[in-house]
């Protein structure tokens, strides 16, 4: 998302070098191209994570593809804001377009020289296109709240932190006053009971402290 804030820490990159750590061999046994997906509650480090895990593949001479839930939703987030103050009930998967987001996966893992996907522009509330190359990608990084419902993925991860557990970081990262009152919080427990329910699907679990272990289901 154009005029999104990532602001990259230490623990960050201490959950992407171990997540790399884990899955490198995979990759590089992968006759293919690879996928996995970073999800978690609003300001788990989702995006934070995800970027870092592309940085630690650089380094190893992987290029990788990020893909960002938040260019995926049906509407931009004003105006997504403002239809679940009408309707709290929107609040869920069906707010993005998560089959469009798979199909962009599956199009780079089929060998795409380039997709055409989404892209939202924060400040204007408006959403356009982009087109990026793929070609010589070997791994796409799904980020996301919901991204662990994909699927075409090969590998899940998940931040296994509540939204009582991130307010410091989305007051950090706040983009507008209303991010952070009463109705958000409401907005904030449904998304906790509904993503709750992927962890047991992930294969590797970020703990608070983010330490990654794989998840023993």
């Amino acid at each position: 998302m154009k005029g999104d804030s990532i602001v990259i820490e230490d623990h960050h990159l201490k959950a992407a070098k171990q997540i790399v750590s884990v899955l490198l061999p995979m990759i590089n046994n992968s006759e293919g191209k690879f996928a996995l997906n970073v999800a978690g509650e609003s300001g788990s480090g989702k995006s934070e994570i995800a970027t870092a895990i592309a940085n630690e593949l650089e380094r190893e001479g992987i290029r990788s593809v990020l893909l960002q839930q938040d260019d995926y939703f049906v509407y931009p987030p004003k105006t997504n804001d403002r239809t679940r103050r009408k309707d709290i009930n929107w609040v869920g998967p069906q707010e993005v377009h998560l089959d469009v987001m798979d199909q962009n996966i599956r199009d780079i893992l089929d060998g795409a020289e380039e997709i055409e996907k989404p892209l939202v522009i924060y400040e204007e509330d408006s959403i356009t296109r982009e087109t990026i190359s793929a070609g010589d990608v070997k791994v796409i990084i799904a980020d996301g709240t919901y991204t662990t419902l994909l699927k075409n993925l090969t590998a899940r991860t998940f931040i296994d932190r509540t939204f009582t557990d991130t307010r410091k970081h989305r007051e950090r990262r706040m983009r507008d006053a209303s991010e952070l009152d009463e109705f958000i919080d409401k907005v904030l427990e449904i998304e906790h009971r509904i993503i709750s329910s992927h962890k047991p699907t992930a294969d590797l679990i970020i703990s608070k402290d983010y330490e990654v272990s794989r998840n023993t289901k």
